[in-house]
């Protein structure tokens, strides 16, 4: 592993131009949607070269610890990273679950053997991982799963039913809340780690009307887990589930690039073409434009929000209850930005196959109708509302007093 960290952070930025310079294949340029395609993208050719390097430096977790192959930079120097990776177009193909959410949990949760062992495929992307968590009884009301572990001395003896388990069918290990005492129901949660190859784990991909199955049912049929991999203590799983989900909303919000993923100057540039200026070199449409203008106004505005709760968070040992807040905002600035794009295109942001709508336009169709999922993924608007009511406001939990 290079030794990047310590020092200036103007010699750092020096240092990691020209790593990137040297390492990043320019054939990639600008394709970071291999990294988050569906199916996943084969990773060979240039884009494994690049994933390779990456994970050898560690920069794909750039603040993880060195100890378990991470790059040990300081937030500093990560935005410094990020700052100079988007300057030349590249991107981060180490990613996914264990990156976003499992990683980070399992470095304040797991033992030193847990760590040691599934820390580092992760830094390097060897290992794609999957969410048990929600099942068909058991989506806004997570507490009341039924999929139980039942003790068998050496083992875990697992049988029951998760659903939106996203990349299941490609998944390697699954993290999984299951039930492992039946008279309780939050202290009556595990957090246990399942590998998907074990016999009696079976994937039913959900087919979507675009054509494309990024979710999946997942049963588990007297699946033997070992003890050692339950995390954290016995029906100790809720807390650290509860942790996880922070860790979600806040790479759902970009808590970890600093700045939100809805763009208005590209929407800018779309609504030119489409709607055309007047002679003053404005959109032509004086509602569009004021709307345009606010929606750009809000996303300054969230992330300056996001930098600052960044920069709390480092404070905090890692993200809080604000995370429930950012991903509300988050996920209605993407909402605002998608159907403005649509509106922008007019009839040609309507299109869903055929060669009369170019690429960019049947992108944003989809990405119209995919984003609505964003107010639900990693809890609804109504469950951070609650969380931001109880952890943040200090008001009283209704639901226990009524």
């Amino acid at each position: 592993m290079a030794d990047f960290g310590g020092g200036d952070i103007e010699a750092f930025r020096g240092k990691a131009r020209g790593w990137l310079e040297a390492n990043f294949p320019a054939s990639l340029k600008g394709r970071g949607d291999l990294a988050a395609s569906d199916p996943p993208a084969p990773v060979e050719g240039d884009y494994k070269l690049w994933r390779d390097r990456m994970g050898e430096t560690g920069w794909g977790v750039p603040t993880w610890p060195a100890a378990y192959g991470g790059g040990g930079l300081s937030f500093a120097e990560a935005r410094v990273l990020s700052q100079e990776m988007a300057r030349i177009g590249a991107w981060n193909p180490i990613g996914g679950m264990g990156v976003m959410m499992f990683g980070p949990t399992l470095l304040e949760y797991g033992t030193e053997v847990q760590k040691q062992r599934h820390i580092p495929p992760i830094v390097r992307g060897e290992l794609r991982w999957c969410q048990g968590y929600s099942e068909p009884g058991s989506g806004s009301d997570l507490a009341s799963l039924q999929t139980f572990a039942e003790d068998r001395g050496d083992h875990f003896l697992v049988n029951g039913q998760k659903i939106w388990t996203s990349g299941a069918q490609y998944a390697d290990w699954c993290f999984c809340l299951v039930r492992t005492d039946k008279t309780k129901k939050h202290e009556g949660i595990s957090f246990v780690l399942i590998d998907m190859r074990t016999p009696g784990v079976e994937t039913r991909p959900i087919l979507l009307i675009s054509g494309s199955s990024p979710f999946c049912e997942t049963f588990f049929t007297d699946v033997k887990v070992p003890k050692e991999n339950l995390v954290g203590p016995l029906n100790g799983g809720w807390t650290i589930g509860k942790r996880l989900l922070q860790h979600e909303r806040n790479s759902l919000s970009s808590g970890g690039g600093g700045r939100p993923r809805a763009d208005p100057a590209s929407l800018r540039d779309v609504a030119k073409r489409y709607i055309g200026v007047d002679e003053r070199g404005r959109l032509a449409d004086p509602d569009f434009r004021a709307r345009l203008a606010q929606h750009d106004i809000d996303a300054r505005a969230y992330a300056l929000t996001l930098q600052r709760v960044a920069d709390e968070g480092k404070t905090r040992n890692g993200p809080s209850a604000a995370t429930s807040i950012m991903k509300n905002a988050s996920s209605k600035l993407a909402v605002d930005h998608a159907e403005l794009m649509v509106e922008a295109m007019g009839q040609q942001g309507l299109g869903w196959e055929g060669e009369a709508f170019e690429a960019a336009e049947r992108a944003a169709a989809r990405a119209y109708l995919r984003v609505k999922a964003s107010t639900i993924a990693g809890g609804s608007y109504e469950i951070q509302n609650n969380i931001i009511s109880k952890r943040i406001l200090g008001l009283p939990d209704i639901t226990r007093h009524a």
